[in-house]
C-alpha cells in the first residue's frame, strides 16, 4: 500500500468533490443549470432558449465520469503506485480541458431548444 504520495490524496478529494457536484446538481434538477459557469451569465432571455434538463444532465454525466477516472487513480494509487494517481490528474486535466469553451453560445449550441418546443414549454 502506497499513501504517502499526492496522487492517491488528490484523485480522492477530486472524486469525492465531484460527486457531490454531481448528486447536488441532480437533486436541483433544472434549476442546477445556474451552477454551470458560461449559463448563470447568459440573460434570463437567452437561458429559455436552452433545454436546461439536458443541459444539467450531461454536466452530472461529465462529473461522474471525472469522478470515476479520479476514483480508479486513487485506488490503483493506493494498492499499486502513486504513478497511477499522477496518471488519473494527467488523464482528467486534459478531459477538463477538453470542455473549456471561450463562448457561451458555441459552449451550449447543442442543448438550444428547437422552435417546437420554445412554444410549448
Amino acid at each position: 500500500m502506497n499513501v504517502d504520495g499526492v496522487g492517491f490524496y488528490s484523485c480522492l478529494f477530486l472524486a469525492v468533490f465531484f460527486i457531490g457536484l454531481a448528486l447536488l446538481l441532480a437533486l436541483l434538477g433544472e434549476k442546477g443549470a445556474r451552477l454551470i459557469s458560461g449559463f448563470n451569465t447568459l440573460p434570463k432571455a437567452k437561458q429559455a432558449l436552452y433545454d436546461q434538463q439536458k443541459l444539467v444532465r450531461d454536466q452530472c454525466r461529465l462529473l461522474v465520469i471525472w469522478a470515476i477516472v479520479l476514483g480508479g487513480g486513487a485506488l490503483l494509487s493506493f494498492f499499486i503506485s502513486q504513478f497511477f494517481g499522477v496518471a488519473a490528474l494527467i488523464l482528467w486535466l486534459f478531459l477538463s480541458l477538453k470542455e473549456i469553451h471561450w463562448d457561451a453560445n458555441t459552449a451550449f449550441e447543442k442543448y438550444k431548444k428547437s422552435p417546437e418546443d420554445r412554444k410549448n414549454g
